[in-house]
């Protein structure tokens, strides 16, 4: 496995991007991680794909990781799309005439769910692990109401996603990784959060105009993503698959199951082709 980095612009931002070689790329794997998060946390993802011939490239969103511009916000739900377009572009300059995946967690769950049904792609199949379509909580209706309103009249302020880290798995030692690592920040603005409640019911709803494999995983103790919104989606779709984690928490990659998850994901992405 080989590594190295690489920059796109769009919007005035200046995006961090980078990708993991394999010896023999069979196909592509395009990663996007989930909300406060960052690329770099998914290299051992990307070590085991690489393992079994898959390369892998991924990029860090809007006000994330080593990608320039305010910490948790983005300019619009469509831009966030185009930054998925550009690294699928990027993915196949490096790794011409092979197939590419798209592989989404929670955040990127929503966000490659969406791709595959708003976006004309020849994408050769769908991952998305604890997806946000639906929270596992029931936000305040003075939060929502208050971030309605800054969304129309500050749209770029910024306040605390509410996120408590033991949530994300229930091995103490990828907690404390995810609370020690500089990168991660809890900063999220109305273009974050509102759209993407709004984007997650209405894939829910639109399931059905899916034209393209779909493979999702989630954890049934997951606190911060519901189970029964990816349920459901999958319900209302012939494309899509999903397997339950009995008791996994939100970071499968990262939880208790995570071998047995990676190799469900190489067993899957070994199906399509």
């Amino acid at each position: 496995m080989t590594h190295d980095e690489f920059n796109f612009n769009i919007y005035k931002t200046k995006f961090f991007g980078q990708f993991w070689k394999a010896k023999e790329t069979k196909a592509v794997v395009v990663l996007v991680h989930g909300m406060g998060e960052h690329s770099t946390r998914y290299v051992h993802v990307a070590q085991k794909l690489t393992k079994n011939n898959f390369s892998v490239v991924a990029f860090d969103h809007f006000g994330h990781g080593k990608t320039l511009g305010k910490r948790g916000h983005n300019p619009n739900f469509g831009a966030v799309l185009e930054s998925v377009s550009k690294t699928i572009e990027k993915a196949k300059e490096l790794f011409p005439n092979k197939p590419v995946f798209l592989y989404g967690h929670s955040m990127g769950g929503n966000t490659v769910i969406n791709y595959s049904i708003r976006k004309k792609h020849n994408l050769k199949g769908i991952i998305a692990t604890s997806p946000f379509l639906k929270l596992a909580f029931e936000p305040p209706k003075i939060k929502l109401a208050v971030g309605k309103l800054l969304q129309k009249i500050a749209p770029s302020i910024t306040i605390g996603n509410g996120l408590n880290a033991n949530d994300i798995s229930r091995d103490k030692i990828e907690i404390d990784k995810y609370i020690d690592d500089p990168l991660i920040h809890n900063k999220i603005s109305p273009n974050f959060s509102l759209t993407f409640i709004d984007t997650g019911k209405w894939a829910i709803r639109n399931a059905n105009k899916l034209q393209t494999n779909m493979y999702l995983l989630h954890g049934t103790d997951d606190k911060i993503t519901d189970y029964k919104g990816t349920q459901e989606f999958t319900n209302n779709s012939e494309k899509a698959t999903l397997k339950l984690f009995n008791g996994g928490y939100h970071e499968l990659h990262n939880d208790l199951c995570k071998e047995e998850m990676l190799q469900d994901i190489i067993n899957w992405l070994n199906s399509q082709l």
